[in-house]
This record gives structure tokens, sequence and C-alpha cells, in this order.
């Protein structure tokens, strides 16, 4: 995760000018390598406690039951779509319309009551509905939100394109929530409940921070080359600036509204038509920054549809279908 963060200031493989190296590689990449053989290694050594007959903390066996595998995923899927998505929004409203925290948290507000109606609703009006089928619902309610916000991001928007987007999302999120509860608990025998718990927070926890790692990262790297372009492209900015610009930007740029950049630039001097440039430079730039962090969050989404298949038709604890006896 820390490695995911970084790497829009470090880049991932190729280190960008003026950041660390190790072995001529960015540190993002060693990172993550170290991160993912930390995680083969305790596998293995689960493994091997079993073999031994010691009590380990984790059963790895237990990974390979599909509907407890599957659950786990689209929780991973859940929160990593949903942290993008939280993080990038309130950016969206406090900075690039310069909303006020309550105003922000008004237009958010439909997708809580969304996600509430759907989470506790869809069981009690469809108790014996397909998880399956809800689970394929809600990943494409949460991903045409997405979009929506995605293709809406225009210069001179108004807070209301949101709207709609918050709903589907939330209802989207909330069927979601509505049924993979039950999935991880039911694939396993009872005495092995605590064990999934320990993995459900896990997958939820990972999904969180790496959605938010990876799509913020995203967005802070298509903000930074979108404004080092834009500004290269401009003939009413002096070359003095541009240079200046050039350099300050190896490390990334903050997401800053046009209020606070307009202050900033006067500070440093910098005024009148060349100030008015690098405010829309940066004005266009947040947008662009936007609709890559929905869109890695909407591709997100659709690659978990790839793992729906894996949570299973029939509601948990529906009985079995029976046949009736045919005399002789």
């Amino acid at each position: 995760v820390f490695g995911v963060l970084r790497s829009g200031q470090w880049g991932f493989i190729i280190p960008k000018s003026g950041g660390p190296a190790i072995l001529g590689v960015s540190p993002v990449l060693w990172l993550v390598a170290i991160g993912l053989c930390t995680v083969y290694g305790f596998l293995r050594w689960e493994a091997h406690l079993v073999a031994v007959g010691r009590d380990p903390l984790l059963r790895p066996e237990l990974l390979k039951v599909p509907q407890l595998s599957g659950g786990l995923t689209m929780f991973f899927v859940q929160f990593m779509v949903q942290s993008g998505v939280f993080f990038a929004v309130p950016l969206f409203l406090s900075v690039v319309l310069e909303l006020t925290p309550l105003q922000t948290g008004i237009r958010i507000f439909p997708l809580s009551i969304a996600l509430l109606v759907a989470a506790a609703g869809i069981p009690r009006v469809f108790p014996r509905a397909s998880p399956r089928l809800l689970v394929r619902i809600g990943l494409l309610l949460s991903i045409v939100g997405i979009l929506i916000l995605m293709t809406g991001m225009d210069p001179g928007v108004s807070a209301s394109i949101i709207t709609i987007p918050m709903i589907l999302l939330g209802l989207g999120l909330g069927a979601l929530a509505s049924q993979l509860g039950a999935v991880t608990v039911s694939s396993v025998a009872e005495n092995q409940s605590s064990a999934v718990g320990g993995l459900q927070n896990t997958a939820t926890n990972l999904g969180a921070s790496l959605g938010t790692a990876l799509i913020g990262s995203v967005l802070i790297a298509t903000l930074s080359s979108s404004v080092a372009l834009g500004i290269a492209n401009r003939n009413d900015i002096p070359e003095q600036v541009k240079s200046q610009a050039n350099a300050e930007l190896v490390g990334g740029i903050p997401f800053v509204s046009d209020t606070q950049l307009a202050v900033e630039l006067t500070k440093a001097g910098i005024t009148g038509p060349t100030a008015a440039a690098i405010v829309d430079v940066n004005a266009q730039a947040r947008l662009d920054g936007l609709r890559a962090a929905f869109g890695l969050a909407a591709l997100v989404g659709i690659a978990g549809l790839f793992f729906v298949g894996r949570v299973p038709q029939d509601a948990p604890g529906a009985p079995e279908p029976s046949v009736e006896a045919v005399p002789v």
C-alpha cells in the first residue's frame, strides 16, 4: 500500500527526475515486491504449521473454498471502488466547485440514504433473491454511476451533476453490502466463522487502502502531467515561468482550488494574464485528474464482474427444492 501511495511522486518502475532510485529502479517496485513476497511467505508458513500439527493463525485451505474466495474478492472490489469514489468526489465538490464542508456533505448525503435503503431493504423485500444476481446488479449500478460522474466532469458544471450518480452508487454498494456478509459466513462451518471474519475485515481494509492509494496516485500523476503539458503549450505564459513550473512539478503538485492557486501565484509575484493562464491550465488539469480517477474506479468495478460467478446462485439458508413422490 505504501508503495502504491508513493508511485505518483516516485514513478512505478522508472524513477522520476529528482526522485529516489534503488539499483536504477523506483523504490515503489521494490516495496510492492516485498509486500507480495511477505504475503506469500505468510501463506507458506501457515501451511507449514498445519502440516506439523500446530495451530495456525489462518488455514490456507479456507482460501480454496470458491464461495468464500468469491465473497472476499467482491468485498475487496466493493471497498476499492467505494474508497476511490469517496476520495475523489469530495475533492470535486470542495476544491473544484469550492463548496463548504456542509454543502459537500449535503451533496453526498443521497448516497448514504440510498445505500442504507438498499442494504436494509433488499433482504426484507427479496429474502430469497439470488446473491449472484444482486451482486452483479450492484456492480453494474456502481459502474454506471461512476461513468456518469466521469463524463460529467466539464468546466462550469454545477454540483447537481453528482445527485443521480450518488443515488446509483448508493443503491449499488447497498446491494453488495446486503449479500456479501451472508455469502462469506455461510461458506464454511460455524466453528471457522471467526477466521472468516478476520479474512473479511482484511479484504475490506486492503481494498479501501489500495483503492485510496491507487486512485489517489493516478489522480495526482494525471494532474501533474496535465499541468506540465498545459503550461508548455500556452503561448501567453513566459518561458521563465514555464521553466520554473517544470522544476516545481517534478515531485507532483497539490490538488488546489482556483482561489488557493491565485493567492499563491500572487505571493510568487505572478499576476495578470500569466496568472490567469496558469489558473485555467490548473482548472482543466484538475478535471483530467478526476476523470482518470473515476475511470480507474470504473475499470476496477468492471474487473469485479469477472469474479461474480464465484458468488452462489442460491441465497444462504434457502431450502432445497422438494421432490414430490410419484405413486407407482
